[in-house]
C-alpha cells in the first residue's frame, strides 16, 4: 500500500510541476519566473536578495529574472519603504495573461473540491498547510547542509 500511495503522490506532484512548466512557457516565461512571481504574490514585496534565497538562485541570475518578469510587465522594482537606498520587487497587478492560462486547470481543481464535503475539505486543506511547512522545512535544511555533513 505504501509504494501505491508513493506513487500515486509522486504522480500528483509531477502533474503539477509539468502545469506549471507549461503554463510558464504558454506565457513565455520560464519555470523559474513563474515560481518567482508566485512567491511575490503570496508573500509580497520584498529585496531581491530575499527573492534569490527564497527561489535558490545566486545574484546574477537573480537579477535576470527580475528584469525578464520587469520586461513582462508582472513586477517593478520600488524603492523599500523603510530605506530608499535599497529597493524591492514588487508584483504589479494581477497578470491577466496568466490568469487566462491557468484558469482551465483552477477551473478543474475547483469542480474536484466542490465533490468533498466541509470535514474532508478540512481534512486536505490541514495537509496542504501542514506539507508546505515540511517541504519548506526541507528546503531550508538542504540549503544550509551539504551533503554528506
Amino acid at each position: 500500500m505504501r509504494s501505491d500511495a508513493s506513487e500515486v503522490y509522486r504522480r500528483y506532484l509531477s502533474a503539477v510541476m509539468l502545469h506549471g512548466h507549461a503554463g510558464a512557457r504558454a506565457c513565455d516565461l520560464g519555470a523559474t519566473d513563474l515560481y518567482a512571481l508566485n512567491i511575490l504574490q503570496l508573500s509580497g514585496p520584498m529585496s531581491p536578495g530575499r527573492l534569490a534565497e527564497r527561489t535558490g538562485l545566486t545574484t546574477g541570475p537573480t537579477t535576470r529574472l527580475i528584469d525578464r518578469l520587469e520586461q513582462a510587465g508582472y513586477v517593478r522594482r520600488a524603492p523599500d519603504p523603510g530605506d530608499r537606498r535599497k529597493v524591492v520587487v514588487e508584483p504589479v497587478g494581477e497578470p491577466a495573461e496568466l490568469d487566462r492560462v491557468l484558469a482551465p486547470a483552477r477551473q478543474k481543481i475547483g469542480e474536484i473540491l466542490r465533490g468533498y464535503d466541509p470535514e474532508q475539505l478540512a481534512v486536505l486543506f490541514d495537509y496542504f498547510t501542514r506539507s508546505t511547512a515540511a517541504y519548506q522545512a526541507a528546503a531550508e535544511e538542504l540549503r544550509t547542509t551539504r551533503p554528506g555533513d
